[in-house]
């Protein structure tokens, strides 16, 4: 009889829903090597596109055989910063307690994933009823996101409470998961025994980069001919330094041959186009966003993929952004501005060139290196950094890491 887990991830969507995402391809890749899939999110978050239509308390979706989503009916808010939000944090471990007696497969393991921690408290008491493993998974750290970058005081009311819950998770759960590398070091920290954490990272779907859907013909117009392309694909907003490449272009404006493509949408964009013409560049090109199975066409484009975020301290801990994966495996070499501690992913991959956070000086210098270099050279890079991702990224040899760490 195979083995069942359920997923608990109030933020969890689909692709047609939302973005889709860490546990919707680790749940459908479970569920190809066999196991019962339950993922469980809320009806309504900040983080949907396309809302469910729950009418009942829940509803139960098959996506696949052996993969189920769970919609729980919450109340509905749209703005990140809702007080609906918050009260929804505390409403959502309550109401998947009704699960125990509509889900005919019951749990083997309960993955609980952050953020909210405090989510936690409902997965532990369904995995107490069910005599289940239960593991707690971290993908932001909470509180101290909240506290580093939200400026909250560690003494608010609501702040120490989530810490109790945080160290409460480290200490009961059977095993704890995370996609930053370098998080077990906060976690022992907060009094959690070190044997107990896994590293699973995000990662890339062999089937979604397999479709290989050509570049639609709007984005194929505004494509630049006989030009060396540096490209970056992705929301355009403020964490993901978007500024201090468009300064490396202006350090390069007097190179023809080099161009800097921003393809995507977000709250920057306009402010980005706007300093493009303050700055009079003529080497930067904007492109609205391509559906993801189009990703992978548009990287075929570009000579060089860019990532970079802000200087954030919380990013110590590492790094673990979805476009990086997808850069990999495009095979083109990677220009890495983050300051993600240990996590050094291009550099040990020998797949490029990383660069300090937030320094056009240095971006611009990598951007010049990888142009004048021999294009067998560069050719080498990106085989390096694809060989990395089959290697370690694909979502089906991660479901195969998580399912030790849920069942062994």
């Amino acid at each position: 009889m195979s083995k069942t887990v359920w997923i608990v991830n109030q933020y969890a969507s689909t692709p047609d829903t939302g973005m889709g995402g860490r546990h919707y391809y680790l749940g459908r890749e479970l569920a190809k090597q066999g196991y019962q899939v339950y993922l469980i999110a809320a009806s309504s978050h900040h983080l949907l596109r396309n809302k469910p239509v729950v009418e009942q308390d829940f509803k139960i979706e098959s996506l696949a055989d052996g993969f189920h989503f769970v919609w729980i009916n919450m109340p509905d808010y749209t703005e990140a910063h809702s007080k609906q939000r918050a009260l929804n944090w505390f409403l959502f471990p309550w109401r998947i307690q009704k699960l125990a007696r509509k889900i005919a497969d019951k749990p083997d393991a309960v993955l609980s994933s952050s953020p909210s921690p405090i989510a936690f408290l409902g997965a532990q008491r369904l995995a107490k009823k069910f005599k289940a493993r239960l593991v707690f998974e971290v993908r932001d750290i909470w509180p101290l996101t909240l506290t580093e970058i939200g400026g909250y005081s560690p003494k608010h009311p609501f702040i120490r409470f989530m810490q109790w819950v945080e160290d409460k998770a480290y200490q009961d759960a059977d095993a704890v998961v995370s996609n930053l590398k370098n998080a077990v070091e906060h976690m022992v920290n907060r009094g959690m025994a070190r044997d107990k954490f896994s590293w699973v990272p995000n990662g890339f779907s062999l089937d979604e980069v397999n479709q290989k859907v050509p570049l639609n013909s709007n984005a194929v117009a505004k494509l630049p001919k006989n030009k060396f392309i540096v490209g970056y694909t992705g929301t355009l907003g403020v964490a993901n330094a978007l500024d201090t490449l468009i300064e490396a272009a202006r350090q390069l404006q007097n190179y023809p041959d080099i161009v800097f493509m921003l393809v995507g949408g977000g709250q920057e964009k306009s402010a980005l186009q706007a300093l493009v013409v303050e700055k009079e560049l003529n080497n930067v090109i904007f492109i609205d966003s391509v559906p993801k199975p189009e990703i992978q066409s548009m990287l075929s484009q570009f000579d060089a993929c860019y990532i970079g975020l802000t200087k954030d301290p919380l990013f110590r801990f590492g790094v673990s952004p979805n476009k990086l994966f997808d850069y990999l495996y495009s095979a083109k070499p990677i220009i890495y501005g983050i300051d993600s501690g240990k996590y050094k992913p291009i550099e040990e991959a020998h797949a490029g060139f990383q660069v300090t956070a937030q320094d056009p000086g240095q971006l611009a210098d990598a951007v010049l290196k990888l142009y004048q270099l021999p294009a067998d050279e560069r050719s080498l890079l990106g085989k390096n950094g694809l060989e990395a991702a089959i290697k370690q990224y694909e979502y089906g040899f991660l479901a195969n890491k998580l399912a030790k760490v849920l069942f062994d």
